[in-house]
């Protein structure tokens, strides 16, 4: 009985790997906000702090948005990199890692108390978004192909 590994591509392990990798990443971000919970006494079920309660909730909700926004597009990451990584698995897992560097320099840099700072580098993550979603496209494309 053949396993899982006949119906994927080769090298798809590298697919995987970087789905792993995002999720330590995710992992540590959490736990940056749980920090900021307890320095900014920041606690549950409140989501954000409040400038009139909080001298330093801008501070704290930059951390706490820095790690929402990825958890908003953690989906849209994992479709895009299984589904693309299927037509290109080398190519989307070298995206899905620029991707998962580019979300640490975004969080770090939003977790500063600046907004702007999130940009600095950590628009490259926006760009390798942008490669999956092509390689996904292409996967589309050479399917309708097929058919």
């Amino acid at each position: 009985m053949e396993g899982v590994e006949s119906l994927l591509p080769k090298k798809y392990g590298y697919v995987v790997l970087a789905l792993v990798f995002y999720c330590f990443l995710n992992f540590w971000m959490a736990f940056q906000v749980g920090i900021a919970r307890r320095k900014y006494k920041v606690y549950f079920p409140v989501l954000y702090a409040s400038a009139s309660e909080n001298k330093d909730a801008k501070v704290f909700n930059c951390i706490q948005r820095g790690h929402q926004n990825s958890l908003e597009l953690m989906p849209i990451f994992f479709i895009v990199l299984v589904l693309g990584g299927l037509q290109h698995p080398i190519v989307s897992a070298s995206f899905g890692l620029i991707y998962i560097v580019g979300r640490y320099f975004y969080f770090t840099g939003y977790a500063t108390g600046d907004p702007r700072n999130r940009l600095k580098l950590g628009k490259i993550s926006f760009l390798a978004m942008a490669g999956l979603i092509v390689c996904t496209i292409s996967l589309g494309i050479n399917l309708l192909r097929v058919c």
